[in-house]
C-alpha cells in the first residue's frame, strides 16, 4: 500500500482580542509561551487612537517570543507576535499583514472583529481565536466567523476576567471550544498548535460574498460602492458616527448593522452609542435653554433701566417660562441611562 503524501496542516495562526482589563491576561499568556512556539500571534488590544502603543515593548520583556508593532505588507512569521497600531485595523492577507485605516467597528479602530474575520477567511481551520477581558461585544461576530470556518475558539473564563462582558457575549452567541483562565492558555495553545486542523468549512455564496465585502471595507471606505446596503435588511436607524442609513446583517443569532459608508455596530454597541448621543443632545438642549433664559433676563433688565416696566415684565415672564422648561430637561439629563446589551447579561447573572 502506498503511503499518503498529503501534508498534515497544523494550527499556526493565533488571533487575540482584548479590551478593558485585557493587559494582565495578555501578559500571563505571553510570559508562559515556549520559545519554540510554532504559530504567529496577532493581537488587537483596544487603545485610544491618540495614544502611542507600548504593548509590544511590554510583551517583549515578558516572554521568549519577539513582539512588534504590525507593519503593512510585512510577512507573517511563526513564533512572532504582531500588535495592532492605534487607530488602524490589523488584518491578514495571504501570508502578509494588512494595516489599514478603514471605517470603525463598534466604535473601535483597531477592531477585534475585523482581524478575526480576515484571519478566518484567509486561514480557515488553521486559526485559533481568543477573546479576553473587555466590555460590550467586539469579538463576538469575529469569533463566530472563526468557528463557522472550522477554526478553534477560546475565551477567558468570565470569572477570571476583570471585565467579563466580552467573553460572556461570545459565550451567549458562539459554541466555544475552550473557556479557561488566562494562566492556563499558553499550555493549551502549545498543545493545540501541535495537533492537525479540522477541515475548513465551505460557506454559502452569500456568506462568502458578505465576508469578502466586510474584509475589503475594513481596509478602505467603499462600502456604498460595494453594495453593502443590498446585503441585509434596510432599517430606519441611522449611524451614530456619520448618520448614514444602517442595514441589518445576521450571523446565526447575532444581529449587526453597517452603514452605507462602512461603520459597523453590533446591536449592543449601537444601543450604547445611541443612548450616549441622547445624553449629549439633552445637555446641549439644556445649555441652549439656560442661555435663552439669561438673554431674556438681560433684555428685561435693559428695559427696566429705561423705565419700560411693562416691556421688561414681558421678558422676565418669558425668562421664567424658559427656566421652568430647562428644569425639565435638566432632570431628564440626570435620569438618562446609558444602555447596552450587557444589561441582559447582568440580569441573567442575577437570576
Amino acid at each position: 500500500m502506498e503511503k499518503s503524501t498529503q501534508k498534515t496542516v497544523k494550527r499556526d495562526i493565533v488571533i487575540i482580542g482584548s479590551s478593558a482589563g485585557g493587559l494582565p491576561a495578555l501578559m500571563e499568556i505571553v510570559a508562559a509561551l515556549p520559545p519554540n512556539f510554532p504559530a504567529a500571534i496577532l493581537i488587537v488590544q483596544h487603545i485610544p487612537p491618540y495614544s502611542v502603543s507600548n504593548l509590544h515593548q511590554i510583551l517583549n520583556r515578558l516572554g521568549p517570543l519577539p513582539a512588534t508593532i504590525a507593519k503593512d505588507g510585512e510577512l507573517i512569521e511563526p513564533g512572532k507576535i504582531y500588535v495592532a497600531s492605534p487607530d488602524h485595523h490589523l488584518l491578514v492577507e495571504d501570508g502578509k499583514i494588512g494595516v489599514k485605516r478603514g471605517p470603525k467597528e463598534n466604535r473601535f479602530r483597531p477592531s477585534v472583529d475585523a482581524l478575526f474575520r480576515s484571519a478566518a477567511y484567509t486561514y480557515g481551520s488553521r486559526v485559533i481565536g481568543i477573546v479576553l477581558s473587555g466590555v460590550l461585544d467586539d469579538g463576538t461576530s469575529g469569533l463566530w466567523s472563526v468557528k463557522r470556518l472550522g477554526g478553534l475558539t477560546m475565551i477567558q473564563q468570565p470569572e477570571d476576567a476583570l471585565f467579563p462582558q466580552m467573553p460572556l457575549n461570545v459565550q451567549e452567541q458562539v459554541e466555544v471550544d475552550h473557556s479557561l483562565p488566562a494562566s492556563q492558555m499558553a499550555a493549551l495553545l502549545a498543545q493545540l498548535t501541535a495537533e492537525p486542523t479540522r477541515p475548513t468549512i465551505k460557506l454559502t455564496k452569500r456568506e462568502l460574498k458578505l465576508l469578502e465585502m466586510e474584509i475589503v471595507i475594513a481596509g478602505k471606505d467603499n462600502a456604498f460602492e460595494m453594495g453593502i446596503i443590498d446585503m441585509g435588511e434596510l432599517t430606519p436607524f441611522t449611524c451614530p458616527e456619520c448618520h448614514g442609513a444602517l442595514t441589518q446583517l445576521k450571523e446565526g443569532n447575532i444581529i449587526r448593522f453597517r452603514c452605507h459608508t462602512g461603520h459597523a455596530y453590533t446591536i449592543s454597541a449601537l444601543l450604547s452609542e445611541v443612548t450616549t448621543n441622547v445624553e449629549a443632545i439633552l445637555w446641549q438642549a439644556m445649555q441652549g435653554l439656560e442661555e435663552t433664559t439669561m438673554l431674556l433676563t438681560r433684555l428685561g433688565q435693559h428695559f427696566e433701566k429705561l423705565n419700560h416696566d411693562e416691556v421688561a415684565q414681558v421678558f422676565f415672564q418669558k425668562s421664567k417660562l424658559i427656566k421652568d422648561r430647562s428644569q425639565v430637561v435638566h432632570d431628564s439629563v440626570f435620569s438618562q441611562e446609558l444602555l447596552s446589551g450587557d444589561i441582559g447579561l447582568k440580569i441573567q447573572a442575577d437570576v
